[in-house]
């Protein structure tokens, strides 16, 4: 008997929050791993260094490879090197509310950087080589308060990110149409974790209450506390990509908890976590959160944070995902806020 092939996977935006998670899942699928970073100068590879050798760039599972999805060179390149079985395509300038701050960066990254992926697989004829784009909740924008969506509820983008996600989602369904690839749409609604980038609104609520929790900050600022968001925690969805990738078919999949939760309740959900007594008193911009015990004011509202383009309400149906690739999520929001807590106090502790 020969030995069984091991399956390898390149992932774009292997320093980010999932692309972590994702290396880690495919380890233990006994995958090798080919990881995409950029050239910064600083390393950027906290988040997977206790998988990998980020010193000596030394691991007979793992390697490195310096690339940007903005070149076409590059991209091509490390496509062809590695002829992978299977391409995740997690790059992007990820930020919603920065996307309006570099609104054509954000466009090269997020939506031409997956035509560059799938031009190569398409001009390098592999055909066996399947590909997952990491498409958005953010496409949907905003739609009606008491609907969840689902693959086939239209795209309404509401910022310059969701509008390249759209982009990238449509040249994915192109290129599987047009040329017969393998290529496939994850529609992650928002997905968190301790790992999550400190801008995001979730991993500031939670750094930033156990902080003043501890006394080592005094407040915290933020936009809509009214935004209502379908989250859930980032292992699961990497589990999502994987089983998106095994279907017998290529196909366009919503992955979401298909619960709801507005900014607000989250900061109240980790207060409680925290021990913390929150009064809130005001409305609009005014609006004030003041710890019971202290008396202080701990969260206020600044304009800054406020988007352009509001979205206000996301929650998504993944029944087809529940259905055909037998995924539905394990963690509950409780779970995530905890998990997220845990992590920020031990940095402390």
């Amino acid at each position: 008997m020969g030995k069984i092939k091991r399956k390898k996977a390149l992932i774009f935006g292997i320093t980010g929050q999932d692309g972590s998670y994702l290396a880690e899942f495919l380890l233990k699928k006994n995958y090798i791993i080919h990881g995409v970073k950029r050239r910064s100068s600083s390393a950027n590879t906290e988040r997977i260094d206790h998988i990998f050798d980020s010193i000596n760039f030394k691991s007979k599972n793992f390697f490195i490879h310096y690339g940007d999805i903005t070149d076409s060179s590059s991209t091509l390149n490390i496509i062809n090197k590695i002829k992978p079985d299977e391409i995740y395509n997690l790059a992007a300038q990820s930020h919603v509310r920065v996307s309006f701050d570099i609104p054509e960066y954000t466009a090269n990254s997020t939506a031409l950087g997956s035509l560059r992926v799938l031009e190569a697989i398409k001009n390098l004829n592999l055909k066996k080589t399947k590909y997952y784009q990491a498409s958005s909740s953010e496409m949907f924008g905003n739609q009606k308060k008491d609907k969840s969506q689902n693959e086939n509820t239209p795209f309404h983008p509401m910022s310059i990110y969701g509008v390249s996600k759209v982009f990238s989602y449509h040249a994915t369904v192109y290129y599987r149409e047009a040329y017969g690839l393998f290529a496939c749409n994850g529609i992650l609604f928002n997905h968190e974790s301790p790992r999550r980038g400190p801008t995001f609104v979730t991993k500031k609520i939670v750094q930033a209450l156990v902080r003043i929790k501890m006394k080592k900050q005094d407040n915290l600022s933020l936009g809509n506390l009214y935004a209502i968001r379908d989250w859930g925690h980032a292992i699961d969805y990497v589990e999502s990509m994987w089983k998106i990738l095994q279907y017998k078919r290529a196909d366009d999949w919503v992955i979401a908890t298909n619960e709801e939760m507005t900014v607000k309740d989250f900061i109240n959900k980790c207060a409680i976590k925290l021990k913390m007594n929150l009064i809130w008193k005001n409305k609009g911009i005014n609006e004030i959160a003041i710890d019971n015990i202290t008396k202080k004011t701990i969260i206020k509202i600044d304009k800054k944070y406020f988007r352009p383009g509001e979205v206000n309400f996301l929650k998504g149906d993944y029944s087809k995902a529940k259905k055909l690739l037998k995924w539905k999520p394990k963690y509950r929001s409780d779970d995530l806020i905890n998990d997220m807590i845990e992590y920020e106090k031990d940095l402390y502790e």
